[in-house]
């Protein structure tokens, strides 16, 4: 207790000259305020004596955020007044870059090569806009100081050179090679992969400097492709010994006495629905009928809040952590196997702790009552995606024998599914279907077939439950006014929308819009409108690319794509720490233990907490799209020659972009379409031929032939078919 009062009085203080810093960079930043040196600037403050000396320093912690600056004759200036700004640099492999800014209402400006001051891809730096944009160029500025470092670290291929080296980055984005001095190498050479310590960034005319930290082996050597992607994005793959040694306590079975105090459901009769492969079997579902004709849904996630305890250091791995992240030839699990694949599995017979969300559910889909609460469960049967499908819609008379005793059930789950579903619509939630693939890997990690993935009736089902099961979960804790994370997806920005409409219209599609705004039932409108049509895949991506990225948040904010006024992720705790965390918050409150000073401080770092989650999120898909990219460009590799019918699926002044039925995207240059002398049109999303008029537009259906493919910038060339 002691010790809680004492992080508490230290977070406090903290706070407490957090907030004088704020009111001296308000000052600054208001309209009334003049420019005045520092010394003169504690005098206008009225800072007493004692105090100056806190006073300069939080002067000095603001300069060197970049949130003040000072001039060639020492007066402090906002940066407003200065004519800079704060934001994330995105580099180019040919030097330059854009700084896209953190106020949201800045616009994007381009940094040329000599401007960048050695800011290297995604570092926060501090800018000045030398030339505002003028409607047909974008603003141009320049990079006064580095603030912080995007990464120290970078991964690539080495190249020895006499008595020194150069490593060429796999993100093509840092723009420049790293120099390796001589004994620095660890005993690299001329192709090997490596993982480099930078230790000098640069002036913008010189190169980035560093160490060769590891060696990853050889770039063609199995597996090597992965790891580097793994080292790229820093994701944690081991569990050290000490978390091996906490977790040895955890039994491998629920003892009685922690079933004591919980809602006994195994007489329920309880099933699993997932894929055939998966292992962390952390939602079950039931369903039996009410006497008044409704669904009493029961949804029941593994209790890994009763496992994974607060403060531990299997808690603290999992925050780091995040997420699972389901690379192209592996999992790397938020949690040990011990947990994910055995106590934590709602596997089948056996006893498993859960927490349940019971709901009862009337003939158009309203929840109109529901039970949140602690649970032992017990699964009856461990049903596939592939397994309840045959049994819904083949009616294969061998699956409806030999599950006979859940047949009812399936087929009153099925009723519920399509009540749900028509509730969403009706309230204009929108279905992404963009198409998804599978990628098969021989034993060398070599992709030998792509299979797209198919959505069928029994993931429909799953997904339904779940997502009436989060919202209801949502709205319950909003009402309790209690510190929780939300998953929020807000509405998109104006630019958005307004290229988003110049797009459709392009297409000769057309949304309505309502006070300004695009809702989502008229996407939704848009969506079932091109459905079937060979431009569907086409619009349903430009259309998901428009909308603003879910992520997790201290404030309800609603969620734009579902249409829902509460949202949250409550079904997932084995593979997200978001869910994780919300069960601790219900735990507490079931149990009266959320109040006073613990309260206070969950409130306080919830934002930062559903932040870093966020973040965690965006790097797990970042991994996940470039090894599924990398093992595409790799497949299509064995397929040169070959030719292909495909979609066109962008276009811009330098290519055409095709997208083939197993989701493999490539480009058409058109300096290689010889028949006519093609030109952009950006408004009506394609490209023209000059002399003839022969237009390529996006969903357009067209012939190509794989080219050349490119492992090393990751890229595919196709040629027109008739151009051979």
């Amino acid at each position: 207790m002691h010790e809680v009062e004492k992080e508490i009085g230290l977070e406090k203080e903290k706070q407490e000259r957090e907030e004088k810093k704020e009111r001296i960079i308000a000052l600054i930043e208001s309209e009334a305020y003049v420019p005045v040196k520092r010394k003169e600037m504690a005098l206008l403050c009225k800072i007493p004596a004692k105090e100056t000396t806190l006073f300069y320093e939080l002067l000095d912690e603001a300069e060197a955020e970049g949130r003040i600056v000072a001039s060639k004759r020492g007066k402090i200036m906002s940066l407003k007044s200065a004519g800079m700004g704060i934001g994330t640099f995105l580099g180019h492999a040919k030097g330059f870059g854009f700084v896209v800014p953190d106020a949201a209402d800045a616009e994007d400006v381009f940094i040329s090569a000599d401007e960048t001051k050695g800011a290297l891809n995604k570092d926060k730096v501090l800018y000045k806009v030398l030339k505002k944009s003028n409607g047909e160029k974008r603003a141009e500025g320049v990079i006064i100081r580095v603030l912080q470092r995007g990464s120290t670290r970078a991964v690539g291929v080495y190249e020895s050179v006499k008595n020194f080296g150069f490593v060429s980055s796999d993100d093509k984005k840092l723009g420049r090679d790293i120099y390796i001095p001589h004994g620095a190498s660890m005993g690299a050479v001329t192709g090997h992969k490596v993982v480099v310590e930078i230790t000098d960034f640069g002036d913008g005319t010189r190169n980035p400097e560093g160490k060769v930290t590891e060696i990853l082996g050889h770039v063609n050597d199995p597996g090597v492709d992965i790891l580097s992607v793994i080292r790229r994005y820093e994701l944690p793959v081991e569990f050290s010994e000490d978390i091996y040694k906490e977790i040895e306590k955890i039994p491998d079975a629920v003892l009685e006495e922690e079933k004591k105090d919980r809602m006994d459901l195994r007489n329920v009769l309880t099933i699993t629905i997932d894929g055939a492969d998966s292992k962390d079997l952390d939602d079950a579902v039931s369903l039996r009928m009410l006497e008044n004709g409704h669904y009493e849904l029961g949804v029941h996630i593994a209790d890994v809040s009763h496992y994974v305890r607060e403060g531990t250091l299997l808690d603290e791995e999992a925050y780091d952590r995040g997420t699972s992240v389901y690379l192209v030839d592996r999992v790397i699990p938020m949690l040990p196997h011990k947990l994910s694949n055995g106590i934590c599995s709602l596997n089948p017979h056996e006893d498993r702790l859960a927490l349940s969300c019971i709901m009862e559910i009337d003939e158009k889909g309203k929840v109109v009552n529901h039970t949140i609460t602690e649970s032992v469960i017990y699964s009856d049967f461990r049903m596939t995606y592939d397994t309840v499908r045959e049994i819904l819609e083949d009616k294969t008379e061998s699956l409806l024998q030999q599950y006979a005793p859940i047949v009812q059930m399936l087929e009153n789950m099925n009723e519920l599914r399509q009540i749900l579903g028509e509730k969403r619509k009706k309230r204009g939630s929108v279905n992404f279907d963009l198409p998804e693939s599978k990628i098969i890997l021989d034993e060398q990690g070599k992709p030998i077939d792509i299979k797209p993935y198919e959505r069928n009736i029994a993931t429909n089902l799953i997904e339904e439950f779940m997502l009436v099961c989060n919202e209801t979960v949502a709205e319950h804790f909003f009402w309790q006014e209690v510190p929780f994370m939300y998953r929020t997806h807000e509405e998109p920005d104006e630019e958005k929308l307004e290229k988003l409409e110049d797009f459709l219209s392009g297409m000769h599609y057309y949304v309505r819009k309502k006070d300004g705004t695009i809702r989502p039932k008229e996407l939704q409108r848009l969506l079932v409108q091109v459905e079937g049509t060979d431009e569907e895949r086409i619009i349903t991506r430009v259309v998901l690319r428009s909308m603003m990225q879910a992520r997790y948040s201290a404030e309800n904010l609603g969620h734009f794509g579902l249409a829902a006024k509460y949202y949250c992720h409550f079904t997932s705790p084995i593979r997200r720490y978001p869910d994780l965390q919300i069960h601790r918050i219900i735990k507490m409150i079931l149990h009266g233990q959320l109040a006073g000073k613990k309260e206070q401080k969950l409130r306080r770092d919830m934002p930062e907490r559903a932040q870093h989650c966020s973040i965690r999120e965006r790097t797990a898909e970042s991994a996940e799209r470039d090894t599924d990219e990398m093992k595409k460009v790799e497949y299509m590799e064995g397929h040169i020659g070959e030719q292909f019918e495909g979609i066109i699926s962008g276009v811009t002044n330098w290519g055409v972009y095709v997208e083939l039925p197993n989701t493999v995207e490539g480009m058409v240059s058109l300096a290689h379409m010889a028949d006519d002398y093609y030109v952009f049109d950006e408004r009506k999303q394609q490209v023209y031929g000059r002399k003839h008029g022969r237009t390529f537009s996006l969903g357009d259906k067209v012939q190509v032939v794989v080219d050349k493919v490119d492992r090393e910038m990751n890229t595919i060339d196709f040629v027109l078919a008739e151009e051979i």
